[in-house]
């Protein structure tokens, strides 16, 4: 069965996060009704025009998908042909989870929750922008154990200058001491990104020695407690791991419904991106005028898509090919090469980047195996980029 995920962009916020650089908005509430009929329009045209057929896995992201009425979330959700055991995904946070609220979704179709919980000390929480009390996550995670949900992620972030030592792995040990400790937990590091009020704050950038051990205290107690590293930034439970995630890992197919949602289909050496106009006033004009609200698109293929899918790949236990990096001294303790496979060591992960630009494709001994993308045009020559190039960054955010 051929797999398509359906990112889903709710760009509502009560509130922006001092890091948030996300296509986010807390003045557009007065859209949500329209945004939400302009979004079930968008999955027609969708559908009608073969991008979307019935969809393996969901995702609600955004902004704050829990900021819209329940019952208008689900109403989007149910305009999304999909299988019937989808995996479908909303993010909410704690303080929004209220019983009702996820008794609605449980109702909808709604599998899989994904908290923003970030930390539970207060004065972190402080310094991110956070507004949720740490409080709020242990009933948060209860109200979606009693509303019958068996798959519930965390997101935390490290590196704040603000976190200790202990901080981080008392909000690491708080999370998986829960009376239902989630199946998967997120922990990603602290990104400074252009324009959000913690790149204005030099006093607040992490460092990155910093976020270096506290990964390391990550990894050492999410192994401890039962999970498996399922991503850099992601560990899970047997059972657990996020579908829609590893259709992103794997170059998947997905449609990106919503302002600034994104999409990919591809194929074995070959693929079509495209994404909408970014703000929801743009994406509601273009749907209730009858237009696409597709901003652009590109086609990657060859060398390029598969640097892309070795990348993502990377990223994984999966791994890479063993071909695909170099037998360089520089590797030595940082990949781990078995069954023609090199995958990452936890030091490794810590330098994703520097093990990236090493990846080779297009080399002459790949040249001789039988190749998908032989009828794609001349091969380029052996390339070997930094990390980043010909990475689209265009992938929607990932829990």
């Amino acid at each position: 069965m051929r797999e398509l995920g359906v990112y889903v962009h709710v760009p509502f916020c009560r509130h922006r996060c001092d890091y948030c650089a996300f296509a986010t908005y807390t003045d557009r509430d007065r859209l949500m009704a329209r945004y939400v009929a302009a979004c079930v329009a968008d999955v027609a045209r969708a559908v009608r025009v073969g991008e979307l057929v019935e969809a393996t896995s969901v995702f609600f992201g955004g902004g704050t998908p829990s900021r819209l009425p329940a019952p208008w979330l689900s109403r989007i959700l149910a305009a999304i042909p999909r299988t019937a055991d989808a995996e479908v995904t909303v993010e909410c946070n704690p303080e929004d989870a209220s019983p009702e609220r996820l008794a609605a979704y449980r109702a909808a179709g709604v599998t899989r929750m994904s908290f923003g919980v970030q930390s539970t000390a207060p004065h972190v929480l402080a310094s991110l922008g956070r507004r949720h009390r740490p409080e709020s996550v242990p009933r948060a995670v209860e109200a979606a154990a009693t509303a019958g949900f068996s798959h519930v992620n965390v997101d935390l972030i490290y590196g704040a200058a603000s976190e200790t030592d202990e901080d981080w792995a008392g909000t690491i040990d708080d999370v998986l001491s829960l009376p239902h400790p989630p199946g998967h937990v997120s922990a990603y590091a602290l990104t400074v990104e252009p324009g959000t009020p913690l790149a204005r704050d030099p006093a607040r950038h992490p460092d990155d020695d910093v976020q270096a051990s506290r990964y390391e205290v990550a990894e050492s107690k999410l192994s401890a407690a039962g999970y498996g590293w399922e991503e850099v930034s992601n560990w899970a439970r047997p059972g657990h791991g996020c579908r829609h995630n590893q259709l992103y890992w794997r170059q998947g197919d997905y449609v990106g419904i919503g302002s600034a949602a994104h999409s990919h289909l591809g194929g074995a050496c070959a693929g079509r991106r495209w994404w909408n106009v970014r703000t929801p006033d743009r994406y509601v004009a273009a749907l209730e005028a009858g237009r696409s609200p597709v901003a652009g698109e590109e086609r990657v293929e060859g060398d390029r898509y598969e640097l892309e899918r070795l990348m993502l790949s990377l990223r994984t236990p999966a791994g890479v090919p063993g071909s695909a990096l170099p037998d360089a001294a520089e590797l030595d303790g940082l990949v781990v090469r078995e069954r023609g496979r090199a995958v990452l060591t936890v030091s490794g992960r810590l330098v994703l980047n520097a093990v990236s630009s090493m990846l080779l494709v297009g080399t002459p001994e790949a040249a001789t195996a039988p190749s998908p993308c032989a009828d794609a045009g001349p091969a380029e020559p052996a390339v070997q980029v930094a990390s980043g190039a010909g990475a689209s960054g265009r992938y929607p955010a990932v829990p």
